[in-house]
């Protein structure tokens, strides 16, 4: 299985992630729009407790996920089709 949408995903919350510390996103917007975890830990606790760093990971680790289902997905899709033919 190839994982092209999984590299481009990864690739997505890596750049959303040094764009967040670069500093041109000095009150976190960007990263709290599209960082799945940082909506759950902004629900549970302050999110200015958190480290930044586990917040980075942990948004790099989501969006790898996201690729990998839809890399997943389309595999399966595929393999469908084949068995059709």
């Amino acid at each position: 299985m190839r994982y092209p949408v999984t590299i481009a995903a990864t690739l997505i919350g890596v750049a959303l992630c040094l764009y967040n510390s670069t500093g041109y996103d000095p009150h976190n917007m960007v990263l709290f729009m599209f960082s799945v975890p940082a909506w759950f830990t902004d629900m549970i606790v302050d999110i200015h407790t958190v480290n930044v760093y586990l917040m980075y990971v942990l948004t790099v680790a989501s969006w790898a996920l996201l690729g990998f289902i839809c890399d997943w997905g389309i595999a399966r899709n595929r393999n469908r089709r084949r068995s059709y033919d």
